[in-house]
């Protein structure tokens, strides 16, 4: 949790002396940019983290068969400027995830390689189909606004649907239904009947769009940093040194006094002037609250879940899939394969060869109750299948992290909004409650559920609490990092009849009309020579 300004902490309950801090701030990678915001501002606050280790839900750990592995978020992109400043900052270097081979689209039992973001369609109707949806979902994202969807003027419209029947209504062919599924399993961890379409069109769009956000290169998964994704948290963490408590998890805060009493499980209080949560909203349910939350507050809480995923990897002795041309990326779409998506996870100087796979959504939890070496199992059955070659079948290594059994995180990536959610409680999600105030990647406007997501939300908790204090004008509370030089984002070209072809619905009303204009003409030149018609 985060909070500020007039902290007082003491050890434990009813201990003395007291310690005069200016905040106290409930953890995560969120609330470690809103302190040293803080601190930068002069301020002294102090951040109570309920683990036994700061990064929220980046989690890289490290052994001797990986050197280091992402458990967590681990991928990075053009446009993420916090989080790139920030890395910058801490001297940690990011590198490319390779691509430079061929991905493979495994569909109908047959592996399909492709270069670039999406997988090609050979099929005419399909690719009209797969066109219309990519181009459909980018137009209705431009009219919701980033930081306030629930004002989009077909805002309760499209928050009345799931993106399935969005899909229902503009996919025409099973092909691009099944891909498009897979698109919402991937981004979101969560199932197209279970979502909001507005929530996951804003979701989309705050991320740069449909390109953006599925791309490896010049997407959301360019890149990854050397040595993990935990080091800024960590190189946070250390720069704003005792100030970081871990294991204290907060049960309870007190705002009916002057100064906010924050309690742990572990039996401290920390006194503060205001608190910022920096953590899921639906844990926020964890929490004894006195007074009692707004009502919308309070039913929002209860009303975004989490997202289902276990990240796993496969190490193995060889990058055997380079040596046959394919660079590790792989989109799987077999109801019966655990895993939807993979990316090559091999170190930068090419050790440690290993893939990267996603159990997804419903799979997830359907394979939740395996055991540890049967999910492996499985996943390398998948891979010999997509692959073409046994080697898969001989990992050296294994390593997983279910996030549905994360008691600080609920699931990953992010919480979503399910139907008709964010229009009636949207609105509050960043609202102060008194002296509260709230961070964490699911309030943020840019790449939320991302770590950029995460940063931006942080800071921007603090400037509200600067701007309260008189520090700050209100106009600054927003602001925009410049563009990263090591990182710049390349525009997506789109073609002439990417712009233009028509929809299948369209062809087939196209067809419809010249079919009855062929037969009108027929009609009348027939009734023209029979003297039907006057000349």
């Amino acid at each position: 949790m985060k909070g500020l300004r007039y902290c007082v902490h003491s050890n434990a309950i009813g201990s003395a002396p007291a310690h005069i801090h200016n905040a106290a701030i409930m953890s995560c990678s969120s609330s470690l940019s809103a302190a040293k915001l803080l601190v930068e501002s002069g301020l002294n606050p102090v951040v109570l983290e309920a683990r036994n280790r700061v990064g929220g839900r980046t989690f890289t750990v490290q052994n001797k068969e990986t050197k280091w592995v992402d458990l967590g978020g681990a991928y990075i992109g053009p446009t993420q400027n916090r989080i790139l400043r920030l890395a910058k900052q801490y001297g940690v270097k990011t590198y490319k995830v390779n691509e430079e081979e061929s991905l493979i689209h495994y569909v109908k039992g047959k592996s399909y390689p492709f270069k670039g973001s999406f997988p090609p369609v050979w099929n005419p109707l399909a690719y009209l189909d797969y066109n219309n949806l990519w181009r459909t979902m980018d137009k209705m994202g431009m009219e919701i606004p980033k930081e306030a969807p629930w004002r989009a003027p077909h805002a309760k419209e499209w928050d009345k649907m799931t993106m399935q029947q969005l899909f229902d209504k503009i996919c025409w062919t099973k092909a691009a239904r099944r891909f498009a599924t897979l698109f919402v399993n991937v981004n979101v961890t969560s199932e197209p009947h279970e979502v909001s379409a507005l929530w996951f069109l804003w979701y989309v769009k705050q991320c740069g769009g449909t390109m953006r956000i599925f791309s490896t290169t010049n997407g959301g998964q360019e890149r990854k940093f050397a040595g993990g994704s935990s080091q800024i948290s960590e190189a946070m963490a250390r720069e704003l040194g005792d100030r970081v408590k871990l294991e204290r998890a907060v049960y309870s805060i007190d705002q009916t006094g002057d100064l906010l009493v924050v309690k742990t499980v572990n039996e401290e209080i920390y006194k503060a002037k205001y608190v910022i949560l920096a953590i899921p909203p639906g844990l926020n349910l964890k929490i004894h609250f006195n007074p009692e939350l707004p009502p919308l507050r309070n039913q929002l809480i209860h009303r975004v879940p989490m997202g289902s995923v276990i990240k796993c990897m496969v190490y193995y002795k060889e990058n055997f899939w380079r040596k046959k041309g394919y660079c590790g990326s792989m989109v799987i779409e077999e109801e019966d394969a655990p895993i939807g998506l993979t990316l090559d996870d091999t170190k930068p100087d090419g050790s440690v060869p290993a893939i990267m796979g996603f159990i997804l959504a419903r799979k997830s939890r359907k394979l939740a109750g395996l055991t540890k070496d049967e999910r492996k199992r499985r996943i390398c059955e998948i891979y010999t299948r997509v692959l073409g070659s046994e080697e898969a079948l001989h990992p050296v290594h294994y390593e997983e992290k279910n996030w549905c059994e994360e008691e600080y995180s609920g699931g990953c990536y992010t919480a979503y909004f399910p139907p008709g959610i964010m229009t009636q409680f949207g609105r509050v999600l960043r609202e102060p409650v008194g002296k509260l105030y709230f961070a964490g990647t699911e309030t943020a406007t840019e790449w939320s559920g991302y770590m950029e997501g995460a940063v931006q939300a942080g800071e921007r908790a603090s400037r509200e609490i600067l701007c309260a204090m008189g520090k700050l004008h209100a106009s600054q509370i927003w602001q925009s990092d410049p563009e990263s030089m090591d990182v710049p984002a390349q525009p997506f070209v789109t073609t002439f009849w990417e712009r233009n072809l028509p929809s299948v619905g369209g062809l087939f009303k196209f067809m419809s009309m010249s079919s009855f204009l062929a037969l009108a003409t027929a009609a009348g030149v027939v009734a023209y020579k029979k003297g039907i018609l006057p000349r």
